[in-house]
């Protein structure tokens, strides 16, 4: 029973969990970043642990199958190894993974602190959208928001 249940989570099946999976996140994140649901189960460890422990396994999984990680790291040795890399499934869902949970941490940061500036959700609607889609850039739309709203600049926090 449990071999059919490993079978059936294939790095695809698995891929498309993880995108589907992180769609209730978001649609919390961007319509009721007020709620209580948000704040216990958004906002919190709650999603990173979800994805931490799917990427434990997917790491264990990888390596029973002499996947070497070690490789990983020839990402920093120049954009040839990097464009390699991307050509192995085990890669790139290790990095999905990473760019899902980098992505939902810096969305659920910026519902947090906009609750410190009291900010209507209709403002940080758009930071959201490009963070979902672009993490690094809805996070810089945000924090030029934020200058405004707290009529200060503040490079840490």
């Amino acid at each position: 029973m449990i071999e059919q249940i490993l079978a059936f989570f294939t790095l695809d099946i698995i891929y498309l969990w993880l995108n589907f999976g992180v769609l209730p996140f978001w649609f919390v994140l961007i319509f009721f970043p007020q709620s209580k649901i948000c704040k216990i189960f958004v906002t919190s460890v709650f999603p990173l642990l979800i994805l931490a422990v799917i990427n434990v396994y997917l790491i264990f999984q990888i390596y029973k199958t002499g996947y070497n990680l070690l490789d990983n790291f020839n990402l920093y040795l120049g954009f040839n190894e990097l464009k390699d890399l991307f050509l192995d499934k085990n890669f790139i869902i290790l990095f999905w993974i990473h760019f899902l949970s980098i992505n939902l941490f810096c969305g659920s940061w910026i519902v947090s602190d906009s609750r410190n500036f009291n900010t209507s959700k209709i403002l940080i609607f758009f930071p959201l959208i490009v963070t979902y889609f672009v993490g690094p850039l809805g996070v810089i739309i945000y924090w030029i928001m934020r200058i405004f709203l707290a009529k200060s600049i503040s490079l840490y926090d």
